[in-house]
Order: C-alpha cells, then structure tokens, then sequence
C-alpha cells in the first residue's frame, strides 16, 4: 500500500513530533484533537519549532514552508476518513484508546491502516478494538521525535505482514531506524528503561543517595547522556507511573512494582518538566 495521506490523532508534544517528522518526509498530514483550536494550537506549536530551526540554520526556510504546508489540523475524528494511515498520539490510557480507535474504525476508509504510539499497553487489545485488527500495529516513536533516530514497531497477534511491512516502509521514509519487538509489556525499549529509572527512584527514597548524584553518577558511570531522574523528569513521572503499572500488572512480577517515592510526586501534581516540578524544579 503506498502510504500518502497520514492522520495524527493528538496534537500534544508526541503527536506534533510525528506530524513533524511525517511531513518533512513527504507526506501529507491531517492533525486531529478534542477540537479544532486544540489542534490548531498543535500546527503552531510546530512552526514554532521549525522557525528555531531556521534561526539556527538547521534547516532552510523553504524547508520550512513546505513542511507547513504539508500540514493541516482538522476539527473531528471524521476529518481523516481519508487517510491511508492513521497514528494516534494520545495519552497512556488504554479505555481512552479504545475509544477513539472505534470511532476512527467507523469513520476512516476501509483500506487505511491504523498503528497506536502506546509506549507499554497491549496492541493486540487495542486492535481487537477495531473490525480491522490485521491491519493494526504498534509505531513507538521516541522523544522528542524529531530528535530520536527509533521507532518500535510491535505486531499485534492479529497484524498482517503486508501491514507490518508498510508502518516500517512509512517509518524508515521519515528517516527512522525501525526495530521489531514482541506485544509483551514494555516491548524493548521500556521493559528496560522503565524499570532501570524506577530503580534510581527507589535509591533516592531509600536515602542512597540525592537525585543530583544518582545523575552524575549514571551519566559518568555509565555514559549515559542524562541521569535516569532528569529523564523521567522529561518524560513525565505520570507516564514512568503508568508503565510501571502495566509491567506490574501485565508481567506480575513484584520487580516492576511502583515506587513509593514516584506514586507519591504523581499525587502532588510533581509531573516533571511539563508541570515545573519533578525530582528537580524547572522555571
């Protein structure tokens, strides 16, 4: 299948990365949100990004026309009925996707492929969602997506290698490296991550050592470009929760319990770099 048009569901950090990345490539791109002034904000946010980009010579100002106008945010779900492939961007809530992929089941042609960014919850579930599961798959873009070289690409137990074939066709046209995992808990990169940065957070509530020297030292000891609590601070300790409670409950091994210390900065609101607080304060 030869992927033109791409709708992104999801203007917020994550799915204006993809729709970046997607229509610098060369494609056609339709963003999707609650509305259209939410993806509309979403469009500027990301010409916001290229206008940096230009000022710093990392690309060229018709580079960044053309980018702009290979985007469009539209004001419904309905609004991508026709896409070739649509990628959803929202959050890590597995009954909010279910959600909308029912809606876009209903309302997006019969021949599109879907793919979600879940980063940890099960694509065979959210498939089966749909009355279209073998043409679902995992895309687990990283961030900040026009940053990071990977893409993890999960087959649900329903997915067609014709499917599979055209997400990691379409992801190495953005420029990706795409990798294959199994649709376990975490996939790879988080099965791994996650628990790692759950463990520098257990250090700092066992009083091991201050968050600053779990950083240094993981940066120093290991070369790690930054410590595991600036870049759960990054992420969003929401999201490091709620991926730590699917390997908990998915795999059922007490290794992958929750911290304390992280439960308790997520119930304040302490979110990261996004909310101004995490392990570090941001202005």
């Amino acid at each position: 299948m030869d992927i033109k048009l791409i709708g992104v569901v999801g203007a917020g950090q994550m799915g204006q990365g993809i729709a970046q990345v997607a229509a610098q490539s060369g494609f056609s791109v339709l963003i999707a949100d609650q509305n259209l002034a939410a993806a509309t904000q979403g469009v500027d946010k990301i010409k916001a990004q290229l206008e940096k980009a230009v000022q710093k010579q990392k690309i060229s100002a018709d580079e960044m026309n053309r980018t702009m106008s290979a985007l469009k945010g539209v004001n419904a779900l309905g609004d991508l009925k026709d896409c070739d492939l649509v990628i959803e961007a929202v959050s890590e809530n597995i009954e909010l996707k279910k959600k909308i992929w029912r809606e876009l089941d209903t309302s997006v042609k019969a021949s599109a492929l879907f793919a979600t960014n879940t980063s940890s919850i099960s694509i065979t579930e959210l498939a089966a969602a749909t009355k279209r599961p073998s043409q679902f798959a995992g895309m687990h873009f990283m961030n900040p997506v026009p940053v990071m070289k990977l893409v993890e690409g999960i087959r649900a137990i329903q997915t067609s290698t014709e499917t599979f074939s055209t997400i990691r066709t379409a992801a190495e046209k953005m420029g990706k490296t795409f990798v294959e995992a199994r649709d376990i808990p975490g996939f790879a990169v988080n099965r791994i991550l996650m628990p790692m940065i759950n463990e520098a957070v257990y250090a700092l509530y066992e009083g091991i050592a201050s968050a600053e020297d779990i950083d240094i030292s993981m940066k120093l000891g290991t070369n790690q470009p930054m410590g595991p609590l600036t870049l759960a601070d990054f992420i969003g300790l929401d999201t490091c929760l709620a991926i730590m409670d699917v390997l908990h409950q998915g795999l059922g091994d007490s290794k992958y319990r929750a911290c304390p210390l992280l439960k308790q900065y997520v119930a304040a609101g302490w979110l990261g770099k996004k909310s101004g607080r995490g392990f570090y304060t941001y202005g």
